[in-house]
């Protein structure tokens, strides 16, 4: 047990530090910096807890991704500041990059190789799975902003 809360701690930090590194890249102020590292790291523990309960990578990112929007909204209205600044960022650790990779890989070789069933079926189930998680990714981000931008308007 001890080990695997140390693993996710690790794991943690290795993800805060691509959401600080692209956040600096999108020119966030740097007070938020802090936040950005650890929505990354929060997001990314969230979703490999959730893998490791069984549910799929798909589901797992889209609930991670939720959670983060949730945040974000509670960060932007007490620090006064505008949401994706948060969020953005600290989604990055979860963009699929191994099967984006893995499809083009796959791809290419069709291209130098040949298309035959086995690199077809690798090239369609990475893109399906990449496809998935990025829409994952945004309706989790977009449904916690949407509903709280609901809850503001007046009902007519």
């Amino acid at each position: 047990m001890m080990a695997l809360i140390l693993d996710l701690i690790q794991s943690a930090l290795w993800a805060a530090i691509p959401a600080i590194g692209f956040a600096m890249i999108f020119n966030v102020p740097a007070s938020t910096l802090v936040f950005c590292g650890m929505g990354g790291g929060l997001t990314y523990v969230f979703r490999e807890i959730l893998l490791l309960n069984g549910l799929t990578i798909e589901l797992s990112t889209f609930i991670a991704s939720t959670a983060i929007g949730i945040v974000g909204v509670y960060w932007s209205r007490k620090y006064i500041m505008p949401r994706p600044v948060y969020t953005v960022a600290s989604i990055i650790p979860m963009i699929p990059g191994t099967y984006a990779y893995n499809m083009m890989i796959s791809l290419m070789s069709m291209n130098s190789q040949g298309v035959s069933q086995p690199l077809l079926f690798q090239f369609i189930e990475n893109g399906l799975h990449a496809i998935a998680i990025l829409g994952a990714i945004a309706f989790g981000l977009a449904l916690p902003s949407l509903y709280y931008t609901k809850l503001k308007r007046p009902v007519i």
